[in-house]
């Protein structure tokens, strides 16, 4: 990764927040540079799952490998969640975000979403019509059906090395396309971001400055704390290396807020800056961006306390337990969509009984406070698949020590 390119990013994010705060609403006018860099992010999410998933699979060697590697991803994912959540509750308590205020709550009441329930759930990852599927970009579904693909691909053997060969090709197409979309980067970052900072700009910031405040410094600690231990001593990799090649992503999730959309970059810079295989990349990243919600965990973490204190509502042990645990399995079902975080938040609220309305209070910035926590999903999703490639590595080589 060129230096010079780091520096447009940079660049981008610095002229996007002059611009927006000099010309204010508008800014709506370069919308559309975003929208066109977003549109072709968007355009190659499908293809790129599915082709990258299948070859995934089909490179990964035996079935046995292929459960290990989903066995390790979503244990990683588990485990950092929780310590999001963990570190969103500590910070919550610390900054006392929600004691003092005095914020005009909407009156009207907000029903919680209505949920399918675990066992539906489930059940609806598997898909009715896969071709439906991939109409309605559903990405569970997509995974679901990839996953499947891929396995049949290596049952059947030779028979299908046809198929096999033509996904090949098909992924090395969508990867030379990511290519040339990582090249408008830049541009597609000031395109989103100058509008944002124009219709928000800085007086709807200062009311919940400290909420505000509270999720960077959690976001920082869980970013510069968990990811740095776990890069440097499962993933063998210097931190620094590790962020600055990840940078790229976490920029382009920090202006589309959208772990999904950010995932054709984060495959990019993942196999390109950090030294992932695309064996492991292609299984672990697209699994990635759809469970693995740290900065959602630590966004559901420090609202709740938010919420509480405005109401003057004292959270004991049991709930904040229970906050911990449920919001730990409800960021890793949150979609990687923008304003996920705030529908799972409904669900979190309902679960312990906190007032629903006190998500008026936090809507108003959601926005901004998406843009952080999307950045931490997106490094946490490139964390796993060092980690995880460190440790494949391992066996490989304690394998044929072994031979």
């Amino acid at each position: 990764m060129k230096k010079g390119f780091i520096w447009q990013i940079v660049g981008a994010f610095v002229l996007a927040i002059i611009v927006g705060l000099i010309f204010g609403d508008k800014t709506t006018y370069i919308q559309p540079l975003g929208d066109f860099f977003l549109r072709l992010i968007k355009f190659i999410i499908v293809p790129l799952i599915l082709s990258t998933i299948i070859v995934g699979v089909t490179n990964a060697g035996d079935i046995k490998r292929l459960g290990r590697l989903g066995g390790k991803t979503i244990s990683y994912y588990l485990i950092t969640s929780f310590i999001a959540i963990s570190i969103g509750l500590i910070a919550g308590f610390t900054f006392s975000p929600g004691s003092g205020m005095d914020l005009q709550v909407s009156e009207t009441a907000v029903e919680p979403s209505e949920t399918d329930g675990v066992v539906q759930t489930i059940l609806n990852i598997i898909p009715l019509n896969p071709i439906e599927a991939l109409a309605s970009a559903n990405v569970l579904q997509i995974i679901f059906f990839a996953l499947f693909t891929g396995i049949g691909i290596k049952l059947v053997g030779e028979k299908a090395a046809t198929v096999q060969q033509f996904f090949d090709g098909f992924a090395e197409v969508m990867y030379k396309i990511t290519g040339v979309i990582m090249k408008l980067v830049p541009i597609g970052i000031f395109g989103l971001l100058a509008p944002v900072v124009g219709e928000y700009g800085l007086t709807v910031l200062l009311p919940l400055i400290k909420l505000i405040l509270a999720l960077i410094v959690a976001c920082i600690v869980h970013v510069a704390v968990v990811y740095s231990v776990a890069v440097k001593s499962l993933g063998k990799m210097n931190p620094l290396l590790f962020f600055k090649g990840i940078f790229p992503a976490a920029a382009v999730a920090f202006s589309t807020c959208s772990s999904s959309g950010t995932l054709p970059i984060t495959m990019k810079n993942t196999e390109d800056n950090l030294g992932v295989s695309k064996e492991t990349s292609s299984f672990i990243l697209p699994l990635g961006a759809t469970i693995n919600m740290d900065g959602t965990a630590i966004y559901q973490g420090i609202t709740v306390v938010f919420v509480a204190q405005y109401f003057g509502i004292n959270l004991s042990f049991t709930q904040i337990l229970t906050v911990a645990l449920i919001g730990t399995l409800a960021s890793i079902g949150a979609a990687g969509v923008p304003g996920a975080g705030l529908i799972m938040l409904t669900m979190t609220l309902a679960v312990v009984n906190l007032p629903l309305e006190g998500i008026a209070l936090v809507a108003g910035v959601d926005r901004i406070l998406d843009m952080f926590r999307t950045s931490v999903n997106i490094i946490g999703d490139a964390s796993a698949s060092v980690v995880i490639e460190e440790s494949e590595r391992k066996r490989v080589v304690g394998e044929a020590a072994s031979a």
